[in-house]
Order: structure tokens, then C-alpha cells, then sequence
């Protein structure tokens, strides 16, 4: 029985899992097509080479983040909403964070994202180009917040892969930064509160986001006209 046919859909879903599992590195057309239980080449009917399949999956998971409604919430909540979710998305798919420095993303879940980011500023007062500003300073702030965890993800499968533990690695380099901070009280009561096999020492205390999101928009709205 021949099998059926692939479709962009299914390619798209899986690549989307493949990244969440394997990072960036991890993808490849001939991994793709060994979940796929098709030959390779059949990716290359529906995407033109990994760069396009990446914008697309890019693209798939911001279709993720709600759009409120301006016409029932304040500019304030719409913008806290929007970034909350944003910061779920690059939780859940890591890659995305390392993808944005060296990818291209375009596509129709994106550019309504954008639009409607951009939206909710203008009604909140700001106009033009402040806009714009303000919209970029919130992503900057979200995408800033959210590669700590990317880069621990991306630094634990290449620990795997040279066939170390990363618990073990980790441990390890706690020690060296608790030498390195010896005679830094602040730094210092802080490593030794952390768990050591967590690699925490990269990590921010769990309301920082929150509270940064929020002095961000204190700040955007004593700029308002």
C-alpha cells in the first residue's frame, strides 16, 4: 500500500517538535523525514531548504500568543498579556531565542503579532515612530528575559552529546563560581542559596520578569503625551 502523501501541515508540526526536542542543531532534513517515515527529498516538495522550514515552524508557534481585544481591555493589560504570552512561547520552544539572531522570520501569525502590538501602543497614546520604540522595547525586554533559559537548554543537549551529565557539569561549575565570587558578599549569599545541580546560577529569581515587564510600562507610561 503506498503511503500517503506528506502535507506542508505535517511537516511544519513536526519540525516544531523536532526543534523542542533537538534544538536548532538537531534539525535536518533527513531527521525530519525519519519522523516523517518518508524519504527527504519529499520534505523538499513543500519547503524550499531549512531556512524556510524554520521561518515556517517560526511562525506556526507565534501563532500561539493571543491578540486581546483593545475594544475590552486597556492598552496596559493588552501589553502585559501580550508579553506574558511571547514569554511562554520562547519558554516552550527554546530555539526560537537562538533562531532570531540568525534566521529570518516572516509570515502571516507574525505580522499580526506585530500589527497588533503595535496597536495596542497607539492606544495607549503614543504615535508614529514612539510606537514603534515602544513595541520594540517591550520584545527587546521579552526576548532578553527569555535567553537564559535558551541558552541553558541549548548548553544541556551539547553536554549530552559529548556524553556528559549536565547535573555533574553543572555542580561543577557552581564550585568555580562560588571561588570566583569568594569575597563578594552579595554574589556569594546568593550562589550558596541556589541548588547547585539546577543550574541556577544563570537563572533569575522566578518574579523577575514580572517585575521588570512592569517597571518597563511605568516607565512607557510617564512618556505618554
Amino acid at each position: 500500500m503506498p503511503r500517503p502523501a506528506l502535507t506542508r501541515d505535517q511537516i511544519v508540526t513536526t519540525a516544531v517538535e523536532l526543534l523542542d526536542e533537538d534544538g536548532l542543531e538537531g534539525l535536518n532534513m533527513r531527521a525530519l523525514g525519519q519522523r516523517l517515515n518518508s524519504a527527504a527529498t519529499a520534505v523538499y516538495w513543500h519547503v524550499k531548504n531549512k531556512d524556510d522550514l524554520v521561518a515556517l515552524a517560526g511562525d506556526r508557534v507565534w501563532a500561539e500568543i493571543r491578540l486581546p481585544d483593545l475594544a475590552a481591555v486597556d492598552w496596559r493589560t493588552a501589553a502585559t498579556a501580550m508579553a506574558d504570552d511571547l514569554h511562554a512561547v520562547f519558554t516552550r520552544h527554546p530555539w526560537l531565542v537562538q533562531a532570531l539572531s540568525t534566521y529570518l522570520f516572516h509570515g502571516e501569525a507574525k505580522a499580526r503579532h506585530d500589527d497588533h502590538s503595535l496597536a495596542v501602543y497607539e492606544a495607549a497614546g503614543f504615535a508614529g515612530g514612539a510606537a514603534d520604540r515602544a513595541a520594540a522595547a517591550v520584545f527587546t525586554y521579552v526576548l532578553g528575559n527569555a535567553s537564559g533559559a535558551s541558552a541553558t537548554a541549548a548548553l544541556t543537549r551539547r553536554i549530552q552529546r559529548e556524553g556528559r551529565d549536565p547535573e555533574e557539569v553543572f555542580a561543577a561549575t557552581m564550585k568555580e563560581a562560588a571561588a570566583a565570587a569568594s569575597g563578594l558578599p552579595r554574589l556569594m549569599s546568593r550562589i550558596e542559596a541556589m541548588d547547585t545541580a539546577a543550574a541556577a546560577y544563570a537563572e533569575a529569581p522566578d518574579d523577575t520578569f514580572a517585575f521588570g515587564l512592569s517597571a518597563l510600562l511605568d516607565g512607557l507610561a510617564a512618556r505618554l503625551p
